[in-house]
């Protein structure tokens, strides 16, 4: 059973044993991503995220940092969304202590030294480049920028080249004081632990202080009709992501979405894998997902077809054909309960490692401010019934709801638009 307590200095901890394990992690999440930078500093935050393993006074180095964690056998990283950064380390649970000391000297006490970010500024480059050369990654920024346009949500985590060469210490050390505070940020420690971990958590966090925080923007959806954005590049392979606006966090549909794009395609026996893989050999990877913010939402399906056009419209055809289906026909209760079986399966095999347990509590509370534990959330998923995908269904699939990005040899988006009906 997973407990909350919320520190002198405001900070939320989580702690979540975890039964059969001898790792323990220590995640520490900020509430600050790319929403909640400017068009002057978009990619800050995950700039910074990568200035934190660059030294602190008590470690100065990269090599001071890691050779720690390296010297346990520990594994260590940081992450950047839309909506929060992490920093964590899994270890050993006997070796716990030396975890916290680390991220948190790391979290709050980077020097963010201006040589060191003249390097990194290669480093931040060349990960760009890789994106732009992974079009199977880089379609879902596509599909982002088409849903939401010119503002925070639709802007790349990563953030563009010019931004990164002109970013200085200064800017660091403005957005950290603006954006990283005791009270949007949330520590999970999960696994093998005992009650000696609240402590050494006040120990090592007792110096994060309160700040004044700048907020994200909201989100501004307004789509009157069907949209689509083509990205030119000279590509073997069409990587196509069709999809539609759907919910936000904790809305009443949500696990009907969730359930809704399983069926699709979140599977290898899902009904869009099927149709364009193993029918037609359109594809090879096929997947549909469910994305949820805290203010809006969608589900697409991504997949590599073949680049001539006539396979392109096919492919859209086939996935636009399966989305219509469930405004009329109602799911199978077997078919809908194998899809749940897959979930309630997924859940209990990711939930066996304390990494992920940490990820799912720690998310929860820091952008919903509850938690919904795996058991209410199995409960929620089986609750699901046909006429909830039905009804969902009739909601989303709806064309001034509908959005297109391709990625691939191609002048003009126009060929496309005209497919976009359902």
């Amino acid at each position: 059973m997973h407990s909350i307590k919320k520190l002198k200095n405001n900070l939320r901890l989580v702690t979540v044993p975890v039964q059969g394990t001898k790792t323990a992690t220590v995640l520490v999440l900020v509430g600050t991503g790319a929403r909640h930078e400017t068009r002057e500093n978009n990619g800050i935050s995950h700039f910074l995220e990568h200035m934190v393993f660059k030294g602190t006074e008590k470690r100065p180095t990269t090599l001071a940092i890691s050779s720690v964690l390296d010297s346990i056998g520990g594994e260590f990283n940081a992450f950047t969304t839309k909506e929060s950064t992490g920093y964590y380390a899994k270890v050993n649970a006997l070796k716990i202590e030396t975890a916290i000391d680390v991220i948190s000297d790391m979290v709050m006490n980077s020097k963010f030294d201006p040589e060191e970010i003249e390097k990194e500024k290669g480093t931040i480059i060349e990960e760009i480049n890789m994106y732009e050369d992974m079009p199977m990654s880089h379609v879902e920024d596509l599909f982002e920028q088409c849903l939401y346009g010119d503002q925070p949500m639709g802007w790349e985590v990563l953030g563009p080249k010019d931004n990164i060469q002109k970013i200085k210490r200064d800017d660091f050390l403005a957005y950290l004081s603006s954006q990283y505070g005791s009270q949007n940020t949330v520590i999970c420690v999960a696994g093998k632990i005992d009650k000696k971990t609240i402590k050494l958590i006040e120990k090592y966090f007792s110096p994060f202080k309160k700040t004044k925080l700048k907020d994200k923007l909201p989100v501004v959806e307004k789509q009157e009709k069907q949209k689509s954005l083509v990205e030119y590049k000279k590509t073997d392979q069409a990587h196509i992501s069709l999809g539609v606006r759907a919910y936000k966090m904790c809305h009443k549909n949500e696990y009907a979405l969730k359930v809704m794009a399983i069926l699709l395609g979140g599977s290898l026996s899902s009904r869009i894998t099927i149709n364009l893989r193993e029918r037609r050999g359109l594809a090879y990877y096929v997947r549909t997902g469910s994305e949820f913010y805290t203010d809006t939402g969608y589900m697409t399906t991504q997949a590599g077809v073949p680049v001539d056009v006539d396979k392109v419209k096919e492919s859209i055809g086939i996935i636009l054909e399966e989305y219509k289906k469930l405004k009329t026909e109602l799911v199978g209760k077997e078919e809908l309960q194998r899809i749940k079986d897959l979930i309630n399966g997924r859940v209990a095999i990711q939930l066996e490692s304390s990494d992920s347990n940490a990820n799912w509590f720690a998310k929860q509370l820091l952008l919903q401010n509850k938690i919904v534990t795996p058991d209410e959330y199995l409960k929620k998923i089986n609750k699901v019934s046909p006429k909830d995908l039905m009804r969902v269904a009739n909601d989303i699939f709806v064309n001034n709801k509908l959005n297109f990005a391709v990625i691939g040899p191609y002048e003009d988006k126009k060929e496309f638009d005209g497919l976009l009906k359902i």
